[in-house]
């Protein structure tokens, strides 16, 4: 457990660092030596509440902006129509409930054997005071945080980081075979989707995916995107994958092909071609089943429903150490920490310092303007 934990430490002040020089400007100035709510009896200022936000929006700007979206303007936006609320209240609201449960984790961390040592606290104070170095004396009254709240913000982001990876490993869950396997295939989609196609186009494009079936049919093994070209340039062949056995619930594939596509599927033999065209409400289908049982696929396929029901664990779990806490917040005080689109805070990355001895820390990239941020797509498909 301390080798982890330093390996945690480290981590965390990387990333704190990197998050480090932030640059704001605002008209009314927090107080944050003020009690923004108490958890169990324990006392929250609000200069924690508000280098956890001030971080929190610097990066969903920086997030926005990566996606060319040049100066964002989302927090004056209203949320909620009935109440009038704002993104930007919202995310007040939203990270005062992550800080409370940061304190609850903190008082539960003995249960799950998670410590935070006096090496990670060494560690820690070194990166609140690199922090309060690192910004002028203006942006720290900005946030009105003292160096001993962001070395309590570090604290309690340390305990939060391991509760998280101790409640996920501590769930217990099951994925079936029947869950996980997963099929891959290749296909051809023709589209007959569109207001300009006439009767004709589509009969033609009918014409066009018959053809392509037939050659296959030659030879099965072939390659489908090939042959697509060879037929019309804008075709081509992508490959797929699907849940082998027929879900009992709604079929999830469905959301990414047809129905009727995956039901001629699960009755293919590997390597087979369906022997006749899928038409759809929007084209029609050239498939071939690839392997009736892709493992790398399946593997995936497994983590992902481990991950996401671990996922769903450690969400009903700290929901329910909400519920149960004692909190008691001060509204008048968290209104006081307006999060709003001219008032900004920018993450820029400062130079990469030391680590600490035995640590590990992730590299640090140069300087920018903001940070980057990417965005995990959607499982996608692949040209053959």
């Amino acid at each position: 457990m301390r080798k982890a934990a330093g390996r945690t430490a480290a981590a965390v002040l990387a990333g704190v660092l990197a998050a480090g020089m932030l640059t704001g400007c605002g008209e009314k100035k927090l107080d944050g030596t003020k009690t923004v709510a108490t958890v169990n009896g324990t006392e929250i200022p609000m200069g924690v509440v508000s280098i956890a936000a001030r971080q929190q929006q610097a990066q969903m700007d920086a997030l926005y902006a990566s996606f060319g979206n040049g100066s964002v303007n989302i927090w004056d936006t209203v949320a909620d129509e009935e109440s009038g609320e704002t993104y930007g209240e919202q995310a007040a609201k939203d990270t005062l409930k992550q800080v409370e449960l940061m304190y609850i984790m903190k008082d539960k961390a003995a249960d799950y054997k998670v410590e935070v040592t006096e090496k990670d606290e060494k560690a820690i104070a070194e990166a609140a005071k690199a922090f309060m170095e690192a910004n002028s004396e203006e942006t720290i009254e900005e946030l009105s945080v003292t160096e001993e709240q962001v070395k309590t913000y570090l604290e309690l982001q340390t305990y939060k980081q391991r509760m998280y990876d101790a409640v996920m490993n501590e769930a217990k869950v099951e994925v079936t075979d029947e869950e996980a396997n997963q099929s891959s295939f290749t296909y051809v989609s023709v589209s007959t989707s569109g207001e300009d196609l006439t009767e004709d186009d589509k009969k033609k494009k009918k014409e066009q995916a018959q053809e392509i079936l037939d050659k296959m049919k030659e030879d099965p093994t072939g390659d489908m995107s090939e042959v697509a070209k060879a037929v019309d340039e804008s075709y081509s062949a992508l490959t797929g994958t699907f849940t082998t056995a027929e879900s009992k619930e709604e079929d999830k594939d469905s959301a990414y092909y047809p129905k009727e596509v995956l039901d001629v599927l699960r009755g293919l033999k590997e390597g087979e071609m369906a022997p006749e065209l899928i038409e759809t409400d929007t084209g029609y289908y050239v498939v071939r089943l690839n392997k009736k049982l892709d493992e790398e696929a399946t593997k995936s396929k497994r983590e992902s429903l481990e991950s996401e029901r671990k996922t769903k664990y450690y969400t009903e779990t700290t929901e329910k150490w909400l519920e149960d806490a004692e909190i008691k917040a001060d509204n008048k005080v968290l209104e006081t920490l307006k999060i709003t689109d001219t008032h900004k805070f920018t993450i820029k990355m400062p130079e990469a310092t030391e680590a600490p001895e035995e640590a590990e820390v992730t590299e640090i990239p140069e300087p920018t303007k903001e940070a980057e941020a990417t965005e995990t797509p959607e499982p996608t498909e692949t040209e053959e």
